[in-house]
């Protein structure tokens, strides 16, 4: 694409408001479930919501790794810190996400854990480089798109022989994370699915074929744009309207059927399916997670710490695992835009900047709400 504006036209949201008026049936009400928190701020920020027909539903979905990602794991983190004196290098994203005991990552700075914030895997080399007799943990999070990245790390690090650098490894996949959405002890009534971009990137469109059969799901692969949102909420109505339930791909700008060949090769060289992995609102899931090959165990800091299992529960009144899963909304939960906001965050969908909460909040949903007021905040380029 030549400007990002083409994708945020307010007539051209009109004219697409006007298609999916035209194409709804009264008589039925229409759940989509767009996966990523890059397309619930986008329907939020722009006003999606508001040029959509009353039943119309978005449904929040998992949202992003950090949202997922469960409290037993930071807790590892902290714990590297504490007992091994790691530098652990990380996104900003997680330094803020509570803990057991309120504790966090960056209040674990604070008492005097070497934690950093770092930008890519390569600003982590670079540290383990810097600091030869220390070791270096990189916190690895991320859907299939961040993926790619930490198996180049893994390679760089083994090609020049850095002993004191591995990965706490926590790359979820999408597929199995939908999957087990729709085979929840009580499902959440969904009727399509809008699915993720960036990471089908990565993977392509393929790997939601068979899922979209099995299920009877129609998948739109849809941009983050707000014109993305609202021409693939239009294929899905469309779809569900002739009872199909294909997947389309509505970014074709970026998006193939077969993905990135090469990034998926080089996943698999480094990278394989974990049996289980625990979810933050899903539990745990088969074959959702990735860990590092046993013939890259030096780099693995499971394996290098020996990391042990870490089961911890959520902070007490937080719904933030109900909203990852679909079954409640952010002003569903008593503790939003209360004790919970930006600054003293209960949960990880309140801290992640791609997170539901933080969506509610950031676009005055959660003020609105309290209010009784139904905000228009249609914010697109003229």
């Amino acid at each position: 694409m030549k400007y990002i504006d083409e994708f945020r036209q307010r007539d051209v949201a009109q004219q697409l408001a006007g298609a999916i008026a035209h194409s709804v049936d009264p008589d039925r009400h229409y759940r989509l479930m767009e996966f990523c928190g890059g397309h619930t701020h986008a329907i939020f920020r722009y006003g999606v919501q508001d040029l959509m027909p009353a039943n119309v539903e978005f449904i929040h979905g998992p949202g992003c790794p950090v949202c997922v990602l469960p409290t037993g794991r930071i807790d590892n983190a902290i714990q590297l810190v504490r007992e091994h004196e790691v530098i652990l290098c990380t996104y900003a994203d997680l330094m803020r996400v509570p803990a057991s005991e309120r504790q966090s990552l960056i209040k674990a700075k604070a008492a005097g854990g070497d934690i950093r914030m770092v930008y890519s895997t390569q600003d982590a080399l670079n540290i383990a480089r810097d600091n030869p007799d220390r070791q270096v943990v990189f916190f690895a999070i991320g859907f299939e798109t961040t993926t790619p990245p930490t198996a180049v790390a893994v390679k760089q690090a083994q090609a020049e022989g850095l002993k004191n650098f591995s990965v706490f490894c926590n790359h979820v996949l999408t597929p199995a994370a939908m999957q087990a959405i729709l085979n929840a002890p009580e499902p959440v009534q969904i009727d399509g699915f809008l699915g993720p971009s960036h990471v089908s990137s990565v993977i392509g469109s393929r790997p939601y074929e068979t899922f979209a059969e099995q299920y009877a799901k129609p998948i739109v692969i849809a941009g983050f744009e707000p014109l993305d949102v609202m021409q693939s909420a239009l294929m899905l109505i469309r779809q569900l309207n002739a009872g199909r339930h294909q997947v389309e791909n509505e970014y074709s700008r970026a998006v193939t059927r077969d993905g990135n060949s090469k990034a998926q090769a080089l996943v698999a060289e480094v990278l394989e399916l974990r049996p289980q992995f625990e979810w933050r609102g899903l539990g745990l899931i088969p074959d959702s997670a990735l860990r590092i090959k046993p013939q890259y165990a030096e780099f693995d800091a499971e394996r290098r710490f020996a990391m042990p299992a870490i089961k911890a529960s959520d902070v007490k009144g937080c719904e933030c695992p109900a909203i990852l899963r679909g079954a409640k909304k952010p002003q569903d939960c008593k503790l939003l835009g209360t004790v919970c906001t930006p600054e003293n965050p209960m949960g990880s969908c309140m801290v992640s900047s791609e997170g539901a909460c933080a969506a509610y909040w950031s676009y005055g949903r959660v003020r609105n709400h309290s209010a009784g007021k139904s905000p228009n905040g249609l914010a697109l380029s003229n």
